[in-house]
């Protein structure tokens, strides 16, 4: 068979795109990714280790009854932390046996590897493509695919996976790209956090680590680590990740892997029920963790954590609603940070608009963010461009996190509004229609560096985001109108219903009765706890209760604006619950002279309720964070001049008119 050569992801992604039609029939297309992505993972480890392999072979005859340990010697030979000891390669597996030629190449990989096909299930693969008679057809047409890294470079199979990840589940519907990242994305965000460490790695004998919670295809490490690369830099990157889904892990395995490190350091497993790097630290976190996706299956161990740890663990601050886990990756990351005295740690993180607004004071993530900020640990947002995703069109934000500002950056935030700044694609990728160029992203990377306010960018202090929730009463001006239909609804009330028959005939009577005389369905709110008091244990009525009071409250109320305040047995004004509202106040601003100003005049006979207040600093009413981009960033546009508005129109009404006097004609 001819060789295929393809130097670029999209060229790659389409031959193997193509390659799958002899799937149809005897697969469903459902199955196309568990197939396709193991064979282009064991052609590109082939090529990897081609140069190799014959070394490698000949160690192996010459060790193989020594006893000795082979992952120790041959990974030398191969020059990478892998190896192959088979004769067989998959242009070599036969037509015959084929199947079991497989098998037996693939379990002469090193154990490293092995485990990356098994996390595929390939060998079941193997049996039902064996069953199919497609087995050799397959193997033969990616045999024919050059996958040498001279060929093809780490970014380009990265890109292609993505690539085919998303065609095959764009096939069937699924979310597409749920867990990818746009390059464009990963490079600005990427570019940011390393910005300000670039002198450190012009340095000698520098090592630095560089973690992904959420690695999917390792994107965001790979570029890490290629961005550092190319400031010219000798530093020693050390990949750190962790990766939910297992076929994605054994892809991010596999990159690992080509690229010469640890591919144990790629743990996989759910990172917020069970961080497999418990007791590290990185100096760098990257991570674009899914938007709005659930928690609930962590939620036994994360709630646990929080109870049981507070800010020793990952989730002091609080826990946010169970429908949208991001901020707790966002929590995870800080926690992850190197400390400041081992040279700090920075973090870049892809959320949606949630994590900065949702959330009233006092909320969960209300409280996040004011942990966040109180502790100086967010250094900017960046507002992104919509459609910059493939499976979403949503605004997006990089958040940039450090807990060792530079001495110019503490105490503030500063927030930059990407929304104009965008490149339109030629084609569209899903939803993604918009990306930024590379130009753009280091115009954007320049004026972050710059820290100077512009049109798009502006500076902030944290306390700026913050406000006090204040709770504004107003009194209960209130009357007992007492009628018939109203006496009916009595039934209606739980402290009535429980008196027996004879206690609730004597009520009835006494209020008809009542209504009988001039004025006397017309009382005072504060009568009916009298009339209760005074009818107790009397005959007929029994014994009468603050409850029933209340009942009869409920069932007889009438709101009175031109009646008194109602006052407790204390002599309190008794507020009217339906009335009740609170007031943002902004951080720093004297609550009662923000009521004076702004409340007063509008409702005079409000008042503050000044038992809420604050569970930390215990000042009246309760502290909230949110960051508002529209409110920043927000440019007025005046209305249209109405006479162009009006010329506008007589000139429809006249294109109008001529087209009605040709139809008539």
């Amino acid at each position: 068979m001819q060789e295929v050569r393809t130097s670029d992801s999209t060229t790659l992604s389409s031959f193997i795109w193509k390659v799958a039609d002899d799937l149809w029939g005897d697969f469903k297309h459902t199955d196309f990714a568990r197939i396709i992505i193991p064979l282009l993972l064991l052609r590109r480890l082939e090529c990897v280790l081609e140069p190799t392999k014959e070394a490698v072979l000949k160690q192996y005859e010459n060790e193989k009854d020594s006893g000795i340990d082979l992952d120790l010697i041959l990974p030398s030979f191969s020059g990478l932390p892998f190896y192959n000891i088979s004769q067989y390669t998959l242009d070599t597996l036969g037509g015959t046996n084929t199947r079991a030629n497989l098998e037996d190449y693939i379990s002469k990989f090193s154990a490293n590897v092995r485990v990356i096909f098994e996390e595929f299930g390939f060998i079941n693969t193997i049996h039902e493509l064996d069953k199919a008679r497609l087995l050799y057809r397959m193997t033969r047409q990616f045999a024919a695919i050059d996958l040498h890294p001279e060929v093809v470079s780490d970014r380009v199979m990265s890109n292609a996976y993505e690539d085919l990840i998303r065609q095959f589940a764009a096939s069937i519907n699924e979310k597409a790209g749920e867990f990818m990242t746009p390059k464009d994305v990963v490079r600005l965000a990427t570019k940011l956090v390393l910005a300000p460490d670039e002198a450190v790695f012009s340095e000698k004998g520098v090592i630095r680590t560089v973690y992904d919670p959420a690695c999917g295809l390792l994107g965001f490490i790979s570029d890490a680590i290629d961005q550092i690369s190319q400031l010219g830099s000798t530093a020693t990157i050390v990949p750190f990740g962790q990766e939910l889904d297992p076929k994605t892990h054994a892809m991010a395995l596999t990159a690992m892997l080509i690229r010469g490190y640890k591919s144990e350091n790629i743990a996989q497993g759910s990172t917020l029920s069970n961080d497999l790097h418990r007791d590290k630290r990185f100096h760098y976190g990257l991570a674009n963790p899914p938007f709005g996706i659930k928690w609930e299956k962590d939620k036994p161990a994360v709630e646990k954590e929080h109870k049981e740890l507070g800010y020793a663990g990952r989730f002091g601050p609080g826990l946010p609603r169970v429908s949208d886990g991001s901020m707790l990756f966002l929590m995870h990351l800080v926690s992850k940070m190197e400390r400041p005295e081992n040279g700090g740690g920075r973090v870049g993180i892809v959320l949606s608009g949630s994590p900065l607004f949702t959330g009233d004071a006092g909320s969960g993530e209300s409280e996040i963010r004011r942990w966040l900020l109180e502790q100086d640990l967010v250094e900017a947002i960046v507002a992104l461009p919509t459609d910059m995703f493939f499976n979403t069109g949503i605004g997006t934000y990089v958040w940039i996190l450090s807990n060792h500002k530079e001495k110019r950056r503490k105490g503030k935030v500063q927030l930059i509004n990407l929304s104009d700044t965008w490149s339109a694609m030629r084609k569209s990728e899903g939803t993604k229609r918009r990306f930024l160029s590379d130009d753009q992203i280091d115009d954007i990377v320049r004026e972050y560096a710059d820290f100077t306010e512009t049109e798009r960018s502006k500076i902030f202090k944290t306390t700026d985001f913050a406000y006090r929730k204040v709770a504004i009463k107003r009194p209960l001006k209130a009357k007992l109108v007492i009628t018939k239909a109203k006496i009916k609804t009595l039934f209606d009330q739980k402290a009535f219903e429980k008196l027996d028959e004879a206690q609730q005939t004597a009520w009835i009577d006494y209020f008809r009765e009542l209504i009988s005389q001039p004025n006397g369905g017309q009382q005072e709110y504060t009568w009916a706890f009298e009339i209760v008091k005074a009818k107790n244990k009397e005959e007929g009525f029994g014994k009468t209760t603050k409850a029933l009071a209340n009942a009869f409250i409920a069932a007889f109320m009438e709101r009175d604006e031109d009646a008194e305040p109602v006052l407790d047995d204390k002599g309190q004004v008794i507020p009217d619950t339906s009335l009740n509202d609170t007031e943002s106040v902004p951080f720093g601003t004297s609550v009662e002279d923000y009521f004076k100003a702004e409340v007063l005049p509008h409702v005079p006979d409000a008042f503050i309720d000044y038992s809420v207040r604050d569970s930390k600093d215990g000042e009246v009413g309760t502290v909230g964070y949110e960051i508002n981009f529209n409110r920043y960033f927000y440019k007025y546009v005046p209305p249209r001049d109405l006479h162009d508005i009006d010329a506008d129109l007589k000139a429809c009404e006249a294109r109008i008119q001529a087209l009605l006097e040709d139809v008539a004609e």
